[in-house]
């Protein structure tokens, strides 16, 4: 008698761990019945028929894939290093159980192979500046490709893009040039913008001689509040010109 209330109790503890699962808000459980799908189910309690039922288990959440670093030569032919990192969910349990064997390992495989493609495609340049371009165009690749799956891609960013070291120090050259160039064309503008004021300030003297003499009077104060041991007075040309017509005309008399 005992023998069989212990028979009886192993058996009803094999049924209620059999029959009865628990599933919580995120998970969905794909439900196999005689190898045939019956349908998704959850959260929530499930009851199961023992041995005739099977459940596979499938989370809603979004996962966080990282992506290795995938050698790409691009289109003018520099060879680089691109890792990504992808953000996927199941929106279809069913889809993602029976249409591929494992959906995140496939899921891998394809962004591999994706990247490769749309990064080889592009140029270098382009690869640096337009990464918002290069992840739609990775994020509509791989949502059209896992669709059929029941896969959701919500999100492909390129994290990081490593290049040569001779590359960098090429690309290093490349920005102390443009630098340099933006420098002289500053100073050269500079120099022009000056040129322009000085023109003016010419015309300026030209037409007022007065002018001249009041700059002659602020240099002088200028220098005057410095503290110089040698002091050096411009003296205007005009004063001297009494002086070199009468040596002109007597040069003319003799």
């Amino acid at each position: 008698m005992i023998f069989q209330i212990i028979a009886i109790l192993v058996i009803l503890i094999f049924f209620l761990t059999s029959a009865i699962k628990i599933l919580n808000e995120y998970e969905r459980g794909v439900i196999f019945r005689l190898g045939r799908v019956i349908a998704a189910k959850g959260p929530g309690l499930i009851i199961l028929i023992p041995v005739v039922d099977k459940m596979v288990k499938v989370s809603l959440r979004l996962v966080t894939m990282d992506v290795d670093p995938q050698d790409v030569i691009t289109r003018d032919n520099v060879s680089v290093k691109v890792n990504a990192v992808i953000y996927f969910r199941v929106i279809d349990p069913t889809k993602a159980i029976v249409e591929v064997e494992d959906y995140s390992y496939a899921m891998s495989q394809l962004a591999q192979t994706t990247i490769r493609s749309v990064c080889g495609q592009a140029e270098l340049d382009d690869l640096l500046a337009e990464r918002e371009k290069l992840n739609l165009e990775l994020q509509e690749i791989l949502d059209a490709h896992t669709d059929p799956w029941g896969i959701k891609v919500a999100t492909v960013e390129l994290k990081h893009i490593d290049l040569p070291q001779e590359m960098q120090r090429a690309m290093a050259k490349q920005a102390e040039a443009e630098r340099e160039r933006r420098a002289k064309v500053i100073n050269a503008e500079g120099e022009f913008q000056a040129s322009a004021k000085l023109a003016e300030a010419a015309a300026v003297i030209q037409d007022h001689p007065i002018a001249l003499q009041l700059r002659y009077l602020q240099t002088i104060n200028e220098m005057s509040t410095e503290s110089n041991t040698n002091t050096i007075f411009p003296i205007p040309m005009d004063l001297f010109k009494p002086f070199f017509a009468r040596a002109g005309k007597k040069e003319e008399q003799s």
